[in-house]
Parts: structure tokens; C-alpha cells; sequence
């Protein structure tokens, strides 16, 4: 009789064909205490059940409306890997959803993750949600849940991939855009923190044939590595833009300025009859965008539909509004520019530009 303790040659486990359940375990382990520090009242955060639940009666809102949000972190991931720095990347994953979310007036509530990579290494994992926790400690919202996959043949070596889904709620009277946006109305910009998460495929492009080293001092910016530069997570702009709302009431539309620019993004917040013209000289312009420009040889109008070229944010209100809003966010730490008005459309473009955008370096 055969010995039964005998091990089959042809026997296999999972960890043979490159997953490691252990690894995911311990992952889990290490983040409870990340998802545990952005508890909020609807959610005390905990993991580990096969759903995040939330107590949306708790809020109190009487005609709530619930709006969601999607998005990922698109190349810039490629330099956080390259580079070997991960620990804010989870931010800039964060603030795509979630100012998606105040766009439309929307307090966050919670936010949920995915996380796939090839080889899970337990310490960059823990570095990753680490950021997405701070996250959403900026933005009010509980990291109720997520899903960690390691999907060997599907990744290469360190090669990992994010996506994140952020839900809110507003009520159904303070929904934005409202329908009372008019010829006139101001239109503020909030600056951005840099190139934020979108045209990194372009500046990924530029540094390679620029022949640069990520490790090597920012052409823009001396002090810190180029990696650190270029990573500089995106902006979240939900607590001040919350506060601003619910200190006046004034703001009649807002645009999050991501892929496609200002040129994309603020049309989908006008009515198709009015335009939106921007004086391009008012826009402070980062040093990272000028040098882009310079080294691309990339022409005003490009710039404007690949960037946020300084501006995170569009903020539409009445002109007799206008000093008192830029008054609240300021107060809340935003630096606000005033960088246009809108016009009758006329049948032109939707949005005008006039002057010249400030690219010299």
C-alpha cells in the first residue's frame, strides 16, 4: 500500500501558479487601522464583512438624492512605480472620485477600493492604502471596503493597477448645476496642486525622450526629486467647497477640471445656450506646466485641453456673490482666482478664450 503521506508530484497550490492568500491576509490585517481612522457618522469604517454598510438615516436628510462616482489614477501609477514611491498615489485615487462628487453638491460618504497588481508585496500595499486612507480623511468619507487582487500573467514584475468608487449625497433642492446660471455670472478657479491625475501619458512621453532620471532634482523644482514633483497627489476640494455652500448658498455651478482641460470640462455644467469666457492672463500658471510646455514645444491650445494648466476647480456664481464666495474658500485654504464670465453663446464656441496663457518660464 502506497504511503498515504506521500506527496503527488502533480499536486498543486495556489501559491504554486503565483498567488499568495497569506500575503492577502496580511494586507488586510495592516489596513484595518487605516480604514478604522476615517470612520464618520454612517460608517465606523471596520473590514472585513463582504459588503460596507452605511447608515444613510443617521445624516438626517430629508430628500436625499445618492450620487456616485468612478475613476482610476490612469499613468501617473507607471511613475509611482518606476520610482518606487506609492505613498500618495492613494490620495490622487481618491480625489478623482470625490471631486466628481462635489461637482454636484454631494457631501462623500464612503469610498471602496480595487487594488490588482501581479505580486502582492504587503509593504507597498500597505503604502498604497495608507495614502487612499488619507484620502479619505480629507474628504469626509469612510473607507467602508475594497478588493485586493493578485492576478499573476496579468501584471508584470511590480506592475499594479487602482480604481476607486466614492458615493455621496445631497439633497435634492441644493443638486448642482443649478438652472439659474445666466449671462454674467463670474467664474472663479481654484488652484490646482499641479498636473494633478491627468496627461501623464504625455509627460511620461516628454521625460523619456527628454532622457531624464526620476531620481534626478525637478527641472521646475529644484528641491525635490522629479518623481516627488510629478506625484504631487491632486487636490481635494471637497470640506472647503462643502463650506462654502453651506455658508452661502451662492454657487451655481462647479466643473472638475480633469482629462480634456478647462476646453472639455466646463461645458458639461452650461446650459447649451451660454459660453464661458476665460481671460487666460489671470491664470497663475505652475512652473510644471510651463516647463512642459517648453519642452514639448506644445502649442496654448493643447496645453488647454491636456491640463488643468493651475486650475483644479471651476466655481460659477453671480457677479453680487462673487467676493463673498472667493471670501469662504479663501478662508478655507483655497487660492481662488477670478478668471472669466459667461456670455449669451450666440451660436460660437463654448467656451472663448481671450489674452494669452502665461507659458514663459
Amino acid at each position: 500500500m502506497a504511503n498515504q503521506s506521500t506527496v503527488n508530484p502533480n499536486s498543486y497550490t495556489y501559491s504554486d501558479a503565483g498567488v499568495d492568500i497569506n500575503a492577502g491576509n496580511a494586507l488586510v490585517e495592516a489596513i484595518k487601522p487605516i480604514a478604522a481612522s476615517t470612520a464618520r457618522p454612517g460608517a465606523d469604517a471596520a473590514l472585513g464583512g463582504f459588503g460596507g454598510l452605511f447608515d444613510l438615516k443617521s445624516l438626517n436628510y430629508q430628500d436625499p438624492v445618492l450620487v456616485a462616482a468612478n475613476d482610476g489614477v490612469g499613468t501617473k501609477l507607471k511613475i509611482a512605480i518606476d520610482s518606487g514611491r506609492h505613498e500618495t498615489i492613494g490620495i490622487d485615487l481618491v480625489a478623482m472620485s470625490v471631486n466628481d462628487l462635489i461637482v454636484q453638491g454631494a457631501e462623500p460618504l464612503f469610498f471602496l477600493d480595487y487594488f490588482a497588481t501581479g505580486h502582492l508585496d504587503v509593504s507597498v500595499g500597505r503604502q498604497i492604502i495608507a495614502g487612499i486612507g488619507e484620502g479619505c480623511r480629507q474628504a469626509g468619507a469612510a473607507l467602508i471596503g475594497g478588493e485586493t487582487a493578485e492576478m499573476p500573467g496579468m501584471y508584470a514584475g511590480a506592475d499594479y493597477d487602482l480604481a476607486g468608487f466614492a458615493v455621496g449625497v445631497v439633497e435634492r433642492s441644493r443638486l448642482l448645476p443649478r438652472i439659474d446660471v445666466n449671462e454674467g455670472d463670474i467664474i472663479l478657479g481654484l488652484a490646482s496642486s499641479g498636473a494633478h491625475s491627468n496627461g501623464y501619458s504625455l509627460i511620461r512621453r516628454l521625460v523619456l525622450d527628454q532622457g531624464l532620471d526620476y531620481a534626478a532634482p525637478a527641472p521646475f523644482a529644484h528641491e525635490v526629486s522629479l518623481a516627488e514633483a510629478l506625484l504631487t497627489p491632486t487636490r481635494i476640494y471637497v470640506r472647503s467647497i462643502l463650506e462654502a455652500l453651506r455658508r452661502s448658498g451662492a454657487i451655481k455651478a462647479l466643473a472638475h477640471i480633469t482629462g480634456g482641460g478647462i476646453t472639455e470640462n466646463v461645458p458639461r455644467v452650461l446650459p447649451k445656450h451660454l459660453s464661458a469666457v476665460f481671460t487666460l492672463d489671470s491664470v497663475e500658471v505652475p512652473p510644471v506646466f510651463r516647463w512642459l510646455a517648453k519642452i514639448g514645444g506644445i502649442a496654448p491650445a493643447e496645453m488647454l485641453r491636456t491640463f488643468n494648466c493651475g486650475i483644479g476647480m471651476i466655481v460659477v456664481v453671480a457677479a453680487e456673490s462673487a467676493s463673498d464666495v472667493t471670501a469662504h474658500l479663501r478662508a478655507s485654504g483655497e487660492t481662488v482666482f477670478e478668471v472669466g464670465h459667461i456670455v449669451d453663446r450666440a451660436g460660437g464656441d463654448s467656451v472663448i478664450y481671450r489674452g494669452d496663457l502665461r507659458l514663459e518660464v
